[in-house]
């Protein structure tokens, strides 16, 4: 199923449905980026402001950007703060949003909706104010490599989203090739069990001098 047509379908029950990847990621991004500080921010995949609502405790403004009308719509329900402005957008297409470069760029369980890492990571590394940081919260390769996708259930039965396989060295190299500090890679776990295959990989990139 195409990503925003299965994203406006899981947005009425994504907030409450039993979601093991949803919720160890906003764990990894806080754990990530609390001693961090920043003022503007750029929210790549926002979906219902799962994470918008902590960025914005942090930020002075945020720019929160989604492909789904749906989830969109719920973030703006439950976020009513003038600093965050909601965008609808593709990614993959020129970037038209970003109006200044940003401290902090979020990417949430996003890329692995992305077929062409490389060009997203371009444009976001001439998103990012000189020093400036990349924060990516993502599946990890290695469930991705076991078969997990995101996926829900519906009325119809299990729906699969329109998911690609990222290795680690493709962010890596990515990063790297448009001018990316690495500062650091993590793991998470379920039940910080490091007995079973990660669930979350993040990485924090920052943009050299």
């Amino acid at each position: 199923m195409s990503v925003r047509k299965a994203y406006n379908i899981w947005a009425a029950q994504y907030d409450t449905n039993n979601n093991k990847t949803r919720d160890l990621e906003a764990i990894a991004l806080r754990e990530n980026l609390i001693s961090i500080p920043f003022n503007s921010c750029l929210e790549i995949g926002c979906g219902t402001g799962k994470n918008t609502e902590w960025l914005i405790t942090k930020a002075t403004e945020i720019v929160a950007v989604d492909l789904s009308e749906e989830m969109l719509k719920k973030a703006t329900i439950k976020i009513t703060s003038n600093n965050v402005k909601f965008i609808k957008a593709n990614i993959n297409q020129n970037w038209t949003f970003v109006e200044k470069p940003a401290d902090l760029i979020c990417f949430s369980l996003v890329l692995e909706h992305i077929e062409n890492l490389d060009a997203v990571i371009s444009k976001a590394a001439n998103s990012i104010k000189k020093d400036g940081i990349i924060y990516i919260g993502e599946l990890h390769p290695f469930k991705q490599y076991s078969g997990t996708k995101a996926r829900f259930e519906t009325e119809e039965g299990l729906q699969t989203v329109t998911c690609f396989n990222h290795h680690l060295s493709d962010f890596t190299n990515a990063a790297k090739k448009y001018g990316l500090d690495i500062l650091s890679i993590n793991e998470y776990f379920d039940d910080d069990d490091k007995k079973t295959i990660p669930r979350i990989l993040t990485l924090l990139l920052k943009k050299s001098s």
